[in-house]
């Protein structure tokens, strides 16, 4: 394939290149040696099958192995694809959330970050959230990229971004070890830092996850502080279920905006909420297709379970920066049609499995 066939791979966020022309690009891109990645040069190798000749498109992505979990031993620098050159602009080293026993790590070059957050940005139009504001971030940062997505989101949508940081593998931790009051007392302690924020700040955006946002609920100060000030609220890192989204939007936020994401620091991305569903029903996430893609499926046969049925996720993704196809996630939902002219499947109902690499999952606060 001829370089300027890779150019699909370049597109700005707003294109619709076709997906089966973005996998037979993005195996040219990934399995040649002067493109591809130290990591998965070494491991076509191992393969049963020829990348560059048997990936014809979307659909034989299912011949690849799940290699999630060999991103938790992976030296860094052997996933970067030699086609950035030597110095390539490397936004971070993000790492999952370590629910599932050691972190996986993943890099990500800047204009991937700059396309996903570009496709974000429109999400959040379409739902009416105000360019400009200042927004407050309650999430992870360090090695989370959903920090990351925080910054350049407040940068480029709205003005100024405020944060406070949030680990959520201590929190899962001292869960884990039955130390339930220190998890709650370090859950008020990132609440009160919000609260100082709230108080201090004219925040028009606010991202946080719904275990945090139940607390600003309960608070009857910070109920009024964001009614008066804050006119988005995106949120995300566990599920919300739909009578409580309601609640949110009628009752004790009616003024906001609620807008939800679900994604996976290891496909580098997030899916967004569908406008317009119903109240009282499950949200609905699309993905950033044909990058991202999702699919429903049942876990013993990896086979798609029916739509409006209930399966294990598997996430995709397919671009210059990275290869990740067949990534079984600890997350069911329930499959949904995606809108037309996207590959994959949405997803509806998130809801983690109890067990997940033979590790029980502990959601925490995020």
């Amino acid at each position: 394939m001829a370089r300027a066939d890779l150019s699909i791979l370049e597109l700005p966020h707003d294109a619709s290149p076709d997906p089966d022309e973005l996998v037979r690009a993005a195996m040219v891109w990934h399995f040649s040696p002067d493109s591809g990645s130290p990591y998965w040069l070494r491991r076509a190798e191992t393969l049963d099958f020829d990348p560059l000749s048997d990936v014809k498109g979307y659909d034989d992505l299912r011949l690849f192995p799940n290699v999630a979990n060999e991103l938790r031993d992976v030296p860094a620098a052997d996933l970067v694809p030699r086609g950035y050159g030597e110095r390539p602009d490397i936004v971070g080293v993000f790492e999952s959330g370590g629910t599932t026993g050691a972190p996986k790590r993943v890099v990500c070059p800047a204009d991937w970050l700059e396309k996903l957050v570009g496709w974000s940005n429109a999400n959040l139009d379409v739902h009416g959230f105000p360019r400009g504001a200042d927004w407050l971030g309650i999430t992870p940062s360090g090695p989370h990229i959903v920090g990351e997505i925080f910054r350049r989101s407040a940068l480029t949508h709205g003005r100024y971004g405020f944060q406070v940081d949030l680990d959520p593998r201590w929190v899962k931790r001292l869960i884990a070890d039955g130390r339930g009051a220190q998890a709650d007392a370090y859950a008020e302690h990132v609440v009160d830092q919000a609260a100082h924020i709230l108080r201090t700040q004219e925040i028009g955006v606010m991202t946080v996850t719904p275990p945090l946002l139940e607390r600003i609920a309960q608070r009857e100060e910070l109920v009024e502080l964001v009614n008066a000030k804050v006119r988005a609220i995106r949120w995300g890192g566990t599920q919300m279920d739909p009578d409580t989204a309601q609640l949110y939007r009628t009752e004790i936020f009616p003024d906001a905006v609620l807008y939800g994401h679900y994604g996976s620091t290891v496909i580098l991305g997030i899916a967004g909420e569908r406008y317009g569903t119903p109240p009282g029903e499950p949200t609905v996430f699309d993905t950033f297709s044909p990058y991202i893609t999702f699919q429903v499926v049942h876990p013993e046969t990896g086979d798609p379970v029916a739509y409006g049925e209930r399966g294990q996720v598997v996430m995709h993704h397919v671009s210059k920066a990275l290869l990740l196809p067949n990534n079984l996630e600890r997350d069911t939902a329930i499959r949904v049609a995606a809108p037309e002219g996207r590959v994959g499947d949405s997803a509806a109902g998130i809801a983690p499995v109890a067990r997940f690499d033979d590790e029980v999952v502990i959601e925490g606060v995020y």
